[in-house]
């Protein structure tokens, strides 16, 4: 029989957090480096006769667009080259011929936010200057971003709510009457960020569009708080109010890099306005999902969501230089509760849904990690440099017309209606008009307004 000292010495070891010093670089790396691993034990895409760049059941197309993306700034703040070849594979793959990430395993399904977040992925590339493709019939990450925007500048709809993206692109998924923030937000970030890298005035056009539109629709508030959207079958006029991180973040993002184009004192007030508003998703310096971590409804997609205001929140700090002072607290309190709650598996790298709590749940999830990952590479962001633009390095191929605007839609039996499901649902949160109900039974009590 063990001595007694030898079980107390077992449960120290089992609860041991990772090694995570904020002050100490490598620290950090290392750190990161063993959550992106545990991260990736649920991709199997690359091994032969999976599908490059899909995440297995119960996990979203769109997320894993997403992940791709936190790996690539993994790779840009940490240097290490492991996941470089898997993270190409998977995004060209989906990409498509065109570019547009338009798949045809996902067309029946697709709404613009799931688009917008591969797109984000391609943007985050060229901005950083991830490797480019070397196959020379696979368009530039440049090119896949403006393919993107171009087949969503095309889904444009004043005809209802005076404009704005629906949720759904195709008429028979359930959603399409339902114009969200995330959806639009995402168009209003790419289009940003199009602006910032390529210099064309057309996409900074487009990107003052979207947001005065948010605005007017009653999306964003005077104080710069998001709700999730609203049926455009009765105007738009009764918003689902919940909040949520990522549609903080995707607005920031877009605004910061406005401001950075543009010089605006207007942006300025904007970019401050949404920092200063995002004050609601922290406790104590660190943040949280409030419309669902206090009551433990965080569905699947939802776990990541904190991650994307954190990776957003970073880089609204290269920017927006006069945020620095204001972000990089909450970004390292934040990471350090984290890293507090990645005690799990064999590793002891698989991380807990609440940081503010600061232990391992007993999760291993892929959003939950892609969220630690993020918040944890996002305090290096003051040893690397800003985003590459065509005049300062950038070296992405790009092609303004590419895409196509009207693609073919996949078929469809007669008179059916698609029911997106579990297995389906896209990064709007799940709340579509049809669903808000069900939402707001269960995180009405958490909306603040």
């Amino acid at each position: 029989m063990l001595p007694p000292w030898h079980f107390l010495l077992l449960l120290v070891v089992a609860v041991r957090a990772i090694d995570y010093d904020l002050d100490d670089p490598e620290s950090i790396k290392a750190a990161c480096k063993s959550i992106a691993h545990q991260m990736l034990t649920h991709y199997t895409g690359m091994n032969p006769g999976d599908n490059p760049g899909n995440l297995p059941d119960p996990y979203y197309w769109w997320e894993a667009g997403a992940m791709f993306n936190a790996l690539i700034e993994y790779w840009f703040t940490t240097g290490d080259t492991t996941w470089n070849n898997i993270t190409t594979q998977g995004i060209t793959w989906q990409a498509g011929p065109s570019g547009s990430f338009m798949p045809a395993n996902q067309t029946r399904t697709e709404g613009n936010d799931d688009q917008g977040f591969w797109a984000f992925a391609a943007m985050s590339a060229a901005e950083r200057n991830f490797p480019n493709p070397t196959d020379p019939d696979t368009p530039g990450w440049l090119a896949m971003a403006q393919a993107v925007f171009n087949t969503q500048a095309a889904r444009w709809d004043p005809e209802t709510c005076g404009g704005g993206l629906r949720w759904q692109i195709f008429t028979w998924n359930n959603g399409y009457n339902y114009k969200n923030t995330i959806s639009n937000g995402c168009f209003f970030n790419l289009a940003a960020r199009l602006a910032k890298y390529t210099g064309n005035q057309t996409y900074a056009d487009w990107a003052t569009k979207v947001w005065d539109w948010t605005r007017e629709v009653g999306f964003m508030t005077d104080d710069y708080r998001f709700w999730d959207g609203a049926d455009d079958r009765n105007g738009c006029v009764d918003f689902n109010h919940i909040e949520w991180t990522y549609n903080t973040g995707v607005y920031l993002m877009g605004a910061a890099t406005m401001y950075n184009f543009t010089e605006s004192p207007d942006w300025k007030e904007h970019t401050q306005g949404i920092i200063n508003a995002s004050s609601v998703f922290f406790e104590d310096d660190v943040m949280y999902e409030r419309a669902c971590e206090p009551i433990d409804t965080c569905e699947v997609d939802q776990r990541s969501f904190k991650g994307y205001l954190a990776r957003w929140m970073a880089a609204t700090t290269q920017m927006a230089p006069f945020t620095f002072d204001q972000v990089m607290p909450k970004l390292r309190a934040s990471a350090k509760a984290a890293a507090q709650t990645c005690t799990g598996g064999a590793g002891q790298a698989a991380c807990g849904l609440e940081w503010t709590s600061r232990k391992w749940d007993g999760m291993d999830d892929v959003g939950i990690q892609l969220a630690a990952l993020e918040v944890m590479q996002s305090t290096l962001i003051p040893r690397v440099d800003p985003p590459v633009t065509h005049d300062t390095g950038g070296t992405s191929q790009g092609n303004p017309g590419g895409g196509d605007p009207s693609p073919p839609p996949p078929p469809v039996p007669e008179g059916l209606r698609i029911e997106i499901d579990t297995a389906d649902r896209a990064g709007a949160g799940i709340l579509t008009a049809v669903m808000s109900f069900v939402l707001i039974g269960s995180t009405g009590w958490m909306v603040y307004e």
